[in-house]
């Protein structure tokens, strides 16, 4: 990978605290890129980087929302930013094409900013440089973001639109089960688990098939094993649709009918919607991890999710893996589900 630098920031969804970082530096790491976190401020990471990485997370991350080549970063109120762009070398951001001026405000921070009129001030700056405005159809756009009393500007590089992954949400496939995954937090596992292109996953809880569908999106071929016929044939329908070259088959979890895999990403039954066929998560879990620690090598990554009263964390290491991280995603009253990702060692 190239060495080149420069630093960037990440608009990142709301929708989880930990999740939409966790997953830029999964995706980071998967595809070899060194970075250095800067700072992480709220729905705003700020990483020094190689450039070519925004194609990476452009076309895997769920959680991303605007990626940006940082021009300034500085405090929230308007003498700092107008100090800011009028000592910036804007001449290395933009050439012959016309720009727009965007800016976001996260959470309500600096509520004295009039942010359409922030907007227009800083194209004001840029225009005096000789350069085309236009609003509707720009050659590239500049972004800033207010956030944690901070205001971050940069050239926009990579947008995510989050449609697609809508699109795919589990009542639009053709095969529907209640228990089935949001399709952006089955992309985020996949990532958690840092598979490359061509790398095979294995989910061998693949139920309706929704996580398989999402690894195979970003290139990885992709197994998965159910134990009951028809969530299999459900599964083998949703990946059909979608275009996904696959193998599923019937098959018990715990004797898993592969030898190797480079990464497992997964969903057990909890129960509810879903049949642990008289049996619980936990005791699931505890059968399945020790079976498949000699089918990944060493160093590749699990990433799976189960309530989080299962503790699944210390299963893992009861079982010899590493614990790497864990994130807790509330579902209802009742369920909050436990990302855990760990590693083989």
């Amino acid at each position: 990978m190239p060495t080149q630098v420069a630093k960037h920031f990440f608009l990142l969804s709301g929708i989880h605290q930990t999740l939409p970082i966790a997953e830029v530096q999964a995706i980071l790491e998967a595809e070899d890129y060194r970075y250095k976190i800067l700072e992480n401020l709220t729905q705003v990471l700020r990483l020094e980087v190689d450039p070519e990485s925004i194609k990476a997370i452009q076309s895997r991350s769920a959680y991303t929302r605007v990626c940006c080549q940082e021009i300034f970063s500085c405090g929230a109120n308007l003498s700092e930013i107008f100090d800011c762009i009028r000592s910036a070398s804007l001449d290395n951001f933009i050439g012959e094409e016309s720009f727009a001026v965007r800016v976001r405000r996260i959470m309500g921070v600096a509520p004295e900013i009039d942010r359409v009129d922030l907007e227009r001030k800083l194209g004001e700056q840029i225009y005096e440089l000789g350069k085309k405005v236009d609003l509707s159809n720009p050659g590239i756009t500049f972004f800033g973001v207010l956030t944690d009393n901070k205001f971050i500007f940069g050239l926009k590089t990579a947008e995510i639109i989050p449609k697609p992954f809508s699109e795919r949400r589990p009542r639009m496939r053709p095969f529907f089960h209640p228990t089935a995954m949001q399709a952006q937090l089955a992309r985020v596992m996949v990532n958690l688990a840092q598979p490359k292109k061509g790398d095979l996953v294995l989910d061998p809880f693949c139920g309706a098939a929704g996580i398989l569908v999402e690894a195979g999106l970003i290139g990885c071929r992709v197994l998965g094993f159910d134990a009951k016929p028809h969530m299999l044939r459900g599964g083998h329908k949703n990946l059909q649709h979608y275009g996904i070259e696959h193998g599923v088959a019937v098959a018990d979890a715990r004797y898993p009918p592969v030898k190797e895999a480079d990464c497992i990403v997964t969903d057990p039954p909890y129960g509810r919607s879903a049949s642990t066929l008289g049996t619980s998560t936990r005791l699931i879990v505890e059968d399945f991890l020790p079976v498949v620690s000699d089918r990944i090598p060493k160093g590749r990554r699990i990433c799976m999710a189960a309530p989080q009263t299962t503790k699944i964390a210390e299963v893992g290491e009861g079982a010899g893996f590493k614990h790497i991280e864990s994130h807790f995603v509330f579902v209802h009253g009742t369920l909050t589900r436990e990302i855990v990702v760990f590693e083989k060692t």
